[in-house]
């Protein structure tokens, strides 16, 4: 069985207002090599909250090595206050990764942790759930204490759900609770979604990941892609050919449609630019 790798955090739900205070720190000289009660002072953060606020940052993309990684850089330049859907949505990229980031995927999503699970397996086929579902699914899938289970998997929905969090994305959206047993009710399938440069940019750096340096690839490749594209934006195929030509008419991507197999080449020089473009142009 798997492990769930779900207590990076503590007790302690996601919020950007202290992960604001984590970036700010990131992006100073010490960055976050500090003592811990020069960090305490810093941040405003308790002692126990400070290490887990960073492992928040860090599985959200913004932190490495204990400085800003680019992506924070960026983040920090455009969107100080971490109030753009562009940085949201950017997040949730990299959160669906779990710890791993954007290293070679697993032979199953699931190996790497509850997060990747519930992103890449569980919500592609179940649009609508009830936390009943997806405690019984990952019950039977991770190795963990029974009883912590449901209590870990309430972060993640929680992180897409609160105001103080990623719910702006729409990405799971909490439609009612039964009165009489109190189980949420949950669905999926209509994300507000970023701009065409943002998911360039995603695009990118899954094609870094799995593609290497090919110039081009066929477009079926893109659309059977194992924690790819269309399940961290939540779309379908179909959505994913609209985005696929307006991220053409940016000047991204060229794709050659005219005979089969169809094509995606690459016109994109350096994924940054493109997420420096997102927010310019959101």
């Amino acid at each position: 069985m798997a492990k769930l790798q779900l207590h990076f955090n503590g007790t302690f739900p996601f919020k950007k207002e202290e992960i604001k205070r984590i970036l700010e720190t990131a992006s100073q000289k010490e960055g976050l090599k500090d003592t811990l009660q020069n960090l305490m002072n810093k941040t405003g953060l308790g002692n126990a909250k400070v290490d887990k606020i960073k492992k928040w940052s860090m599985r959200a993309g913004l932190i490495k090595d204990n400085y800003l990684s680019e992506e924070g850089k960026t983040v920090l330049k455009y969107d100080h206050s971490l109030q753009s859907i562009i940085t949201d949505w950017l997040m949730h990229f990299y959160l669906s990764f779990g710890s791993q980031g954007l290293n070679k995927i697993p032979e199953n999503a699931y190996d790497w942790g509850g997060w990747t699970y519930f992103i890449y397996n569980f919500l592609p086929q179940n649009l609508t759930f009830s936390k009943d579902n997806l405690d019984e699914k990952c019950l039977n899938l991770f190795q963990e204490k029974r009883e912590e289970i449901p209590k870990r998997l309430n972060f993640i929905l929680r992180t897409y759900t609160e105001d103080q969090a990623l719910k702006s994305i729409n990405f799971i959206k909490k439609v009612n609770s039964n009165k009489k047993t109190k189980i949420d009710q949950y669905e999926t399938g209509n994300p507000n979604l970023p701009n065409s440069y943002l998911i360039g940019y995603f695009l990118a750096k899954l094609w870094e990941r799995d593609f290497s340096k090919e110039t081009s690839i066929l477009t079926d490749n893109l659309i059977k892609q194992k924690m790819g594209l269309i399940q961290v934006l939540g779309i379908n195929s179909e959505d994913l050919q609209t985005h696929l030509n307006n991220i053409e008419s940016l000047g991204i991507i060229e794709q050659r449609r005219t005979v089969l197999p169809h094509q995606i080449i690459r016109r994109w020089h350096d994924p940054l630019t493109l997420l420096e473009k997102a927010y310019d142009n959101n």
